[in-house]
């Protein structure tokens, strides 16, 4: 499978979906309960993507040892369930580079594995001699920019954008994962601040830096409806890379059979609508 396959899939069909974590990492059920719900709505095909092994400890992120596994489970769901839907091997590999050798999806050990495709993704920034995971909750968030950040937001978001663009001339991967995540916790922590000048010239490079290297970008639906129809990337950032001839797709993250679907009907007119404008 190439990014290409990925693109005329979803150009044949909105009944798709390539982002979603099972018990091989946060996700909140085991992957047959995902391939059940994601028949159940119709989808034709459905991409796994646990977090994937990283060097440093993560309580989110598959460990190695259980990569065999999460490859022989994709081969069982496919043979069992191949007259139904189609699915795929995926990893959404987190990059943190520097002093890891550029660790992310253009490594040797990610290179490696026999994916059907992966996305990149940055959940973690320098901070000290280590990383610091600023996604996830707010409540978690605000300890971190307190115990590790002096609560200083803007270099936080700066090193988050910072470590996309590093992750994009990198390489590797076939999609690029909610890549303004840090605007969701940014804005909790100083709200208003994604509509404040530097912000928005952070923002930009990256979705620059993406047009440029013609990567493929999903609008990530995960939050749509918990968090007042908030989508990734932002709907100013959307328009631009539409507007730059970058190709989206529309997936929901789900960590839950349940949210398969979550928010991809409203992701789908969206673009409809600024593809239009």
């Amino acid at each position: 499978m190439t990014a290409n396959d990925i693109i005329d899939i979803a150009a044949a069909t909105p009944r798709y979906n390539f982002h979603g974590h099972t018990q091989f990492c946060d996700g909140h059920a085991p992957m047959e309960d995902f391939v059940v719900a994601a028949i159940a709505a119709g989808l034709k095909h459905y991409g796994f993507t646990p977090h994937s092994p990283i060097p440093i400890a993560s309580p989110c992120n598959m460990g190695e040892d259980s990569v065999d596994e999460y490859f022989a489970e994709i081969r069982r769901l496919r043979e069992k369930y191949r007259d139904r839907i189609s699915l795929y091997a995926g990893m959404e590999v987190d990059y943190l580079g520097g002093s890891w050798g550029s660790w992310g999806s253009s490594c040797s050990y990610i290179q490696s594995l026999p994916l059907d495709f992966r996305i990149g993704s940055v959940h973690f920034i320098p901070a000290g001699d280590g990383f610091v995971d600023v996604d996830g909750h707010f409540d978690s968030f605000k300890v971190k920019m307190s115990r590790y950040f002096d609560n200083d937001i803007e270099s936080v978001v700066k090193s988050f954008y910072a470590q996309s663009i590093k992750m994009v001339e990198a390489g590797g991967f076939d999609i690029i994962g909610h890549f303004d995540k840090i605007g969701h916790n940014a804005s909790h922590f100083r709200p208003g601040i994604e509509s404040e000048d530097w912000y928005m010239a952070e923002a930009d490079r990256l979705a620059d830096c993406i047009i440029d290297n013609g990567c493929i970008v999903e609008l990530n639906t995960k939050a749509y409806h918990q968090h007042n129809h908030r989508v990734f990337p932002s709907e100013r950032l959307l328009k631009r890379i539409i507007r730059g001839g970058t190709k989206v797709i529309v997936n929901s993250d789900a960590h839950d059979p349940a949210l398969i679907e979550s928010g991809r009907q409203e992701g789908f007119e969206l673009l409809e609508l600024l593809n239009k404008s």
